[in-house]
């Protein structure tokens, strides 16, 4: 089997949360760039990745889609980079990777869709609301510099991702902790060097 890593991507998705996490791992990959509605929806592509959607990633004959899903993987199929905790301490790594690419996700894109849950459906929602879910994120990063403590995690990059994306959307609010922790977060050559190879968000 070969080891060869091969990125999807497009610069203006979530890719670019993958692409920081390649460039925090430090290995070799080759990236292929898709376009939407074209080489995404592409017989080819949808082979990788039935959804027609970026990023994902093929290591050899492995693929996996979904940025968390991607962050995790890398972070354990390249343990030297040290991203991922030992087994034994990853309770807060995986309380926060999924509650990034669960509640807090929906609450985001909900509220920069104009979506608001009906009043008393909070509880189907999943999220409760989004006051409630940034209350929580609050929480995670005003305790400790990182997400599982004093050392950088594949959690912080998914994390970060999310925070700095709502404090530059508007959708998160300015709150020192949130924009304090994407300062910390985003101080790093690895995300320098990922956000110069996709350039510009917009």
């Amino acid at each position: 089997m070969s080891d060869e890593l091969v990125f999807y991507t497009n610069p203006k998705s979530r890719g670019r949360v993958a692409r920081w996490m390649l460039e925090e791992v430090g290995v070799p990959y080759q990236t292929e760039i898709l376009e939407y509605g074209t080489t995404m929806k592409d017989p080819a592509y949808l082979a990788i990745n039935p959804m027609g959607k970026v990023p994902a990633i093929q290591h050899g004959n492995k693929v996996v889609t979904e940025c968390a899903a991607i962050c995790a993987y890398l972070a354990d199929a390249f343990p030297d980079a040290k991203l991922a905790p030992s087994v034994a301490d990853r309770a807060e790594y995986y309380r926060w990777l999924f509650f990034a690419a669960g509640p807090l996700e929906s609450a985001v894109i909900n509220a920069s869709l104009g979506f608001a849950v009906p009043e008393g459906r909070e509880v189907t929602a999943g999220y409760g609301t989004l006051s409630d879910t940034l209350d929580a994120l609050e929480s995670a990063v005003s305790g400790s510099p990182y997400i599982t403590g004093e050392t950088f995690s594949a959690a912080d990059v998914y994390v970060g991702s999310q925070v700095s994306w709502g404090l530059l959307s508007g959708v998160i609010e300015k709150r020192d902790a949130f924009e304090a922790y994407a300062r910390r977060v985003t101080n790093r050559n690895a995300y320098r060097r990922a956000d110069e190879l996709d350039g510009p968000m917009t």
